[in-house]
C-alpha cells in the first residue's frame, strides 16, 4: 500500500516561483489532494528561482536556451530537496537528466496562443511596420513569414512586465499563451486567441508536466491518478517530432497533435529566424503510433529543408 504524504512528512512540490508557475503547481496539488482524500498540509510548495528568471535583460538563445527553466528545479529533484517539479512542458528540453522522468501530464489546456494589444484587435489589424514584441523564436518567426513589414522586437517577462510595456509604448502588441492566461484568471487580457491555422502554437504549448525520480515508487502511485492519458499522447508525439529536429529556443519549431477519436492528427512546421522560409507537414495515424509519427514527421520535413537552411544555429 502507498504511504501516503501527510503534514509530518509532506511531499515537496517544485515549481519556478511567478505567478503562472504557482499557479500550476497549486493545481497539481489540488488534483492530488482531491484524488488521495487529503489535507492541503500534507504539501509543501517550494519555490525555486531560475536562470531563466533571474536574467530578463537577454534573449533566451544568448544564455543557454530551454533549459534555463528547469536546471536549478531538476537539480533539486535529484538531490532529493524536492519530491515533484511541476513544469510547463513548452519549456521543457527533449531530453532529460538521468534518473528523472515525466510520465504524467495533467489535462491540456487551450493550446493557442493570445494577441494581446491595447489598440488592436488582431494581426490583420496591425498597420504597417508596427512593433510587436515576443520572446518567442517560433512566434517572430510565424510573424515575419505573414507580416514581414512588422517590426519585431525581443519582449521578455512575466504577463504583468509585459502589459506594462504594452502601456509605456514600448511596443503596440504581443503574445501569451491562452492556456496561460487562463490559469491565471486573465483571459480579458487577450483581444482574441490566435487559430492554429494561423499561428501553429509551440510543441506542448498548455500542458502541465509532472517529473519525478525514476527510482520513487511511491511517488509513481500517487501521481498515476491524476495522469491525463489523451494529454499524453498528444504531447508525446509532439515531443518526438521535436526530439528528432533537435529542437531548442534556437529553433522555430511549431507542432500540434489533436486527437480525433482513436486517430491521432499531427501538424508540424519548421522556420527561418526571419520567416523567410517555411517547412510544413502533417500525419495523420493510430493514437499509439504517435511517437513514431512525430519522429517520421520531423525526418520528412529534414529531407525538405534546403541545404543551409540550419546554418543560422
Amino acid at each position: 500500500m502507498t504511504q501516503m504524504p501527510d503534514p509530518q512528512n509532506p511531499l515537496r512540490i517544485g515549481t519556478r516561483g511567478s505567478a503562472l508557475a504557482l499557479a500550476q503547481a497549486h493545481e497539481t496539488r489540488d488534483r492530488l489532494m482531491a484524488a488521495h482524500g487529503l489535507p492541503e498540509t500534507a504539501f509543501e510548495i517550494v519555490a525555486i528561482k531560475t536562470t531563466g528568471d533571474r536574467v530578463l535583460d537577454r534573449a533566451l538563445k544568448e544564455i543557454g536556451g530551454k533549459g534555463l527553466f528547469t536546471r536549478e528545479i531538476e537539480e533539486a529533484l535529484t538531490e532529493g530537496a524536492i519530491d515533484i517539479a511541476v513544469h510547463s512542458m513548452k519549456d521543457m528540453p527533449t531530453l532529460q537528466p538521468d534518473g528523472l522522468l515525466i510520465d504524467c501530464y495533467l489535462p491540456r489546456e487551450d493550446v493557442r496562443d493570445a494577441f494581446v494589444s491595447n489598440l488592436y484587435g488582431a494581426i490583420s489589424e496591425l498597420p504597417q511596420g508596427a512593433v510587436v514584441g515576443s520572446s518567442s523564436l517560433r512566434r517572430r518567426a510565424q510573424l515575419a513569414a505573414r507580416r514581414p513589414d512588422l517590426q519585431l522586437i525581443e519582449f521578455r517577462g512575466n504577463v504583468q512586465t509585459r502589459l506594462k510595456k504594452l502601456e509605456d509604448g514600448v511596443a503596440v502588441a504581443t503574445f501569451l499563451a491562452m492556456a496561460g492566461l487562463s490559469r491565471l484568471g486573465l483571459t480579458d487580457v487577450a483581444r482574441g486567441a490566435v487559430e492554429p491555422d494561423e499561428m501553429l502554437p509551440a510543441v506542448a504549448q498548455g500542458c502541465i508536466g509532472v517529473e519525478r525520480r525514476a527510482s520513487d515508487d511511491r511517488t509513481a502511485s500517487l501521481l498515476a491518478a491524476i495522469g491525463h492519458v489523451p494529454s499524453a499522447i498528444r504531447v508525446e508525439a509532439e515531443r518526438a517530432f521535436l526530439a528528432r529536429l533537435d529542437g531548442s529556443c534556437e529553433t522555430p519549431i511549431a507542432g500540434l497533435a489533436e486527437l480525433q477519436g482513436d486517430e491521432l492528427h499531427l501538424r508540424g512546421e519548421i522556420l527561418r529566424p526571419d520567416g523567410g522560409e517555411v517547412i510544413a507537414g502533417e500525419r495523420r495515424g493510430a493514437a499509439k503510433d504517435g511517437r513514431a509519427m512525430g519522429a517520421d514527421l520531423a525526418d520528412e520535413l529534414l529531407s525538405r529543408a534546403p541545404g543551409g537552411f540550419f546554418d543560422w544555429r
